[in-house]
């Protein structure tokens, strides 16, 4: 069975479970969200080797409890880390794990909070950004690289659609639930909408960053995208 398969096979299990929004979802879920996030593990410690040694400033966009921050600041405890996230909840955790680190922690979505401009050496983004249309994807990427220094780094690891067919078949599937639960546009619900690697790499790059592919550690699903302002 492949991975749309699979896919359609549990959205039809799931079929009259109504859509949660997007910070309640994480509330409820907060005392198994770590453990829930453990088959990661191998990625968190690779974002704290992939920080460029000479950064002194960070942007984690969807922070939540800094699973990566907890091996970030492992590797490097003195860099300021502004974490952003829609939970406050889940930043709450983080500082209550972090609350000695040179962290400022802002709770609101990724279009509404200005991420600043050449204000950051590093920006990173893990498990995040799988919710949203092309469109707005492309809006958080300018503003992560308008926040970046000259030849800041930009580190994703993001869930991706194995073909175009799965990407416009959950964009389907999500219109489609809204309609039936009567839930407006506006309102941004726990749904996952991955992208084809193609199709999140144009956009990246439309941006203006320069990509690389650096491989996957475990989840073939979950490729590390290296992007150079």
């Amino acid at each position: 069975m492949n991975q749309l398969e699979e896919i359609k096979k549990w959205l039809k299990d799931t079929e009259e479970e109504p859509l949660e929004e997007m910070s309640g979802f994480f509330a409820k879920r907060i005392d198994s969200y770590e453990e829930h996030m453990s088959p990661w593990s191998a990625y968190y410690e690779w974002l704290g080797e992939l920080i460029p040694k000479n950064a002194k400033t960070l942007l984690d966009v969807g922070c939540g409890t800094g699973l990566e921050l907890d091996r970030i600041f492992a590797y490097r405890p003195d860099i300021a880390v502004t974490g952003i996230d829609l939970s406050q909840t889940m930043l709450d955790k983080l500082q209550s794990k972090h609350g000695d680190k040179n962290l400022t922690l802002i709770c609101g979505d990724y279009f509404n909070e200005h991420f600043g401009e050449n204000s950051f050496d590093v920006a990173i983004a893990f498990e995040t950004l799988h919710h949203f249309k092309a469109e707005k994807k492309l809006q958080i990427f300018k503003k992560i690289y308008k926040s970046l220094k000259k030849s800041g780094v930009f580190l994703e690891g993001d869930y991706i659609a194995e073909s175009n067919e799965m990407e416009c078949y959950l964009f389907d599937e999500l219109k489609r639930r809204k309609e039936k639960w009567k839930i407006p546009d506006g309102i941004f619900v726990h749904f996952d909408t991955p992208l084809t690697l193609p199709h999140e790499l144009s956009l990246i790059e439309q941006a203006g960053f320069k990509t690389e592919i650096l491989g996957c550690r475990g989840k073939e699903n979950t490729p590390m995208i290296k992007a150079v302002k």
